[in-house]
């Protein structure tokens, strides 16, 4: 599992310009990719390092400070531009193993306390954000332990 989080001080994801998700205030913009051998251990790790990251103002999380989270899916953090000018998209996982483990992640975030919009899973979105720093990490699931 692969995620792209960006602190921001706004954003909002819209699917046929209607907003289907945005921050109400300050946090974090979660883009999700999912791989073949992601399961639910492999997001509950990934979701509870995302949620305890001390990268917002101040050295602070967002579980102490209880901000937000926009949480998008986005297959092509698993793209390979290795050969030639097209990017291959085997590494990413079908939507029949992906959709289900997005749905958890975000699930599993509310369990923790979160406040989680999100974008809608496959859809053709339009994603706007304010980052906030700018301030952008990559977090990997086969680098935490």
């Amino acid at each position: 599992m692969r995620a792209v989080v960006q602190v921001a001080s706004a954003a909002q994801v819209e699917v046929d310009g209607e907003i289907v998700g945005q921050l109400p205030s300050s946090g974090l913009v979660v883009l999700l990719g999912i791989t073949h051998e992601d399961d639910a251990a492999t997001a509950r790790k990934v979701a509870e390092k995302i949620w305890r990251l001390r990268i917002l103002d101040g050295e602070t999380s967002c579980e102490s400070e209880h901000a937000p989270l926009l949480v998008v899916s986005q297959f092509t953090l698993y793209g390979s531009v290795r050969k030639g000018r097209r990017p291959s998209w085997t590494q990413a996982a079908p939507a029949s193993h992906s959709e289900p483990l997005y749905e958890y992640f975000i699930e599993y975030l509310r369990s923790l306390g979160a406040s989680v919009s999100s974008g809608v899973f496959g859809a053709m979105m339009q994603v706007s954000l304010t980052n906030s720093g700018p301030f952008t990490l990559w977090v990997d699931s086969a680098d935490l332990p």
